[in-house]
């Protein structure tokens, strides 16, 4: 997949060069005989670019762009992460500084080798747009060399595309706000450089269609993780829904999928540590039990990844590296049991750790790594005191969600990992329905916001809360407590309109004040248009966001 991925992108650049004439160039003998032209011509084409599209949803957890998970930007910076390791392209969001969050921003702007977040996400769409637009071509073969996968595969390849081009407009409106709206294929006789934001209740409306076109065009529940279920297109239209204030509306594609019989909550111990001491809550997170076919009745959506599945492409796991401390730096061994090495680049802030029972399973040992035993046999504590975020980054208390290293002991310090990853998990799912029952003053115990809420907490050992307890602060310290690290923290505070605040509560490295620059400001729960997209668009000067 993952070569496919810089196929499908390449024959997007020579779409953009055939209105080109010089005629030594035209002639060049290519290096792939791979085409647009040729591509797109039957049901085995489409396929490998449905597959090729998937590789972009994946970059947002993996090592390809500024050596780390760009998913990063939506995590750290808020009441739940803060980054540990910190780095030129994480340091404007980790601290706010005016002289660092800026249109330049290497993770936003990008460099010399690598796109930056906002041309991925573009990238992400024009490569949708193809898939789309191509389709309609009445000459294309449909059947294909291998036998049908369901009644329509045109409606299938389409709705596929349309999910992942939403998924892209929707990491765009929740970061930088109005963008560029274009749901056309760009080639050689329609490229521009006076592109205009388009408001955001209009890409919210595209976002709309194209998610619902996915979810009447895509399968129940495809355990095959090269097709994506509509469960996927549902759980993006409640969260637009809920944003929009469209409560009810989103009640009902919530209930949709919890009552889709293909998925179901882990309560009981399953897969490759069963017979161990543990908790059903992680036994979804081990390398072996991911995968739906291996027994994950959560997932939702995953991510490929394991040494294994080379036919479907790798990509390195950020998420190991990413929040895994550099605890060897204290002279402890690379160990399977601590995950492999880490390079600490995020962590929980000290006030997401402070908020569990001490009986929940999402804080046991299992779930979290608080000492570790060095080459001598002392067992070192974790410190994961507010005080501490600076000082105490390679023994800081770290999430065992993306525990993986190899199985050769010679690679267990290795810097790469391939573990699988779930990125969308039906207990998200449940907390989103409570949030749109309170909404609607639907929490109660029987069926209303408590009743979802505390499905969640049962199957990890926490205290059943009543219906009194439920407020939009409550639900989103639970979404911390069962989410933490995986959740795009900032686009869930953004669109409750609850960054700020929370922000500024809990985060004391965000909202610090370091050389008289006070921490996060208003304005920067939206992040800077990249420097290079205005400059690039010479037609019409596109506007910087307020603040910038």
């Amino acid at each position: 997949m993952k070569n496919i991925a810089k196929i499908f992108v390449f024959v997007l650049f020579l779409q953009l060069i055939q209105g080109c004439n010089e005629k030594e160039f035209l002639q060049e003998a290519p290096k792939d005989a791979t085409y647009a032209d040729n591509l797109f011509l039957s049901y085995d084409g489409f396929l490998l670019a449905k597959n090729a599209l998937l590789a972009f949803p994946r970059k947002e957890r993996s090592e390809v762009i500024l050596n780390g998970e760009v998913g990063q930007i939506w995590k750290i910076g808020t009441d739940v992460a803060w980054a540990i390791s910190e780095l030129s392209t994480s340091r404007g969001l980790n601290q706010y500084t005016t002289v660092d969050l800026v249109p330049t921003m290497t993770v936003l702007n990008g460099d010399n080798s690598n796109p930056g977040i906002f041309l991925v996400l573009y990238q992400t769409i024009v490569s949708a747009n193809t898939i789309i637009e191509r389709a309609a071509n009445p000459a294309i073969n449909w059947q294909g060399s291998t036998p049908a996968i369901n009644d329509s595969r045109k409606s299938e390849i389409i709705g596929h595309a349309k999910l992942i081009r939403a998924w892209a407009y929707r990491h765009l409106v929740m970061t930088f706000g109005a963008v560029p709206l274009n749901v056309t294929e760009i080639n050689g006789t329609n490229f521009r450089t006076d592109w205009r934001r388009d408001p955001v209740e209009l890409i919210q409306k595209q976002i709309e269609e194209d998610l619902l076109f996915a979810e009447s065009s895509l399968p129940d529940n495809a355990k095959d993780v090269t097709r994506l279920s509509k469960v996927i297109a549902q759980y993006y239209l409640a969260d637009l829904y809920l944003w929009q204030g469209k409560n009810y509306e989103a009640e009902q594609k919530l209930r949709a999928i919890v009552t889709n019989t293909n998925f179901a909550l882990i309560t009981n111990r399953y897969g490759v540590k069963s017979t161990l001491p543990g908790c059903p809550f992680m036994d979804q997170f081990y390398s072996g039990n991911i995968m739906p076919t291996q027994g994950n009745t959560e997932a939702l959506w995953v991510f490929p990844d394991t040494d294994v599945d080379l036919a479907l492409g790798q990509y390195a796991n950020a998420m190991r590296r990413g929040w895994i401390p550099t605890y060897y730096n204290k002279n402890i061994a690379y160990l399977p049991e601590y995950g492999g090495r880490g390079i600490g680049r995020e962590g929980i802030t000290a006030w997401a750790l402070s908020i569990y029972e001490p009986k929940d399973d999402r804080y046991s040992s299992y779930a979290l790594r608080r000492s570790y035993v060095d080459k001598t046999g002392a067992t070192l504590k974790c410190d994961s005191t507010a005080s501490k975020m600076v000082t105490n980054a390679n023994l800081w208390v770290c999430t065992r969600k993306w525990d993986w290293t190899f199985a050769d002991p010679a690679r267990w310090g290795d810097s790469y990992a391939y573990g699988d990853q779930t990125y969308i998990r039906l207990s998200d799912v449940y907390l989103l329905l409570a949030e749109a029952l309170f909404k609607q003053n639907k929490s109660s115990e029987v069926d209303g916001a408590a009743y979802w809420i505390n499905k969640v907490r049962t199957r990890s050992n926490a205290t059943p809360i009543t219906a009194g307890t439920v407020t939009l602060d409550y639900i989103l310290d639970e979404r911390a407590r069962e989410l933490i690290t995986e959740e795009n923290r900032r686009e869930t505070l953004y669109r409750t309109g609850k960054l700020l605040e929370r922000t500024r509560l809990y985060n004391p490295i965000a909202n610090g004040t370091r050389n008289g620059v006070a921490g996060m400001q208003a304005f920067q729960q939206l992040l800077p248009i990249p420097q290079r997209i205005i400059d690039a668009n010479s037609g019409y000067k596109m506007e910087q966001n307020p603040g910038y």
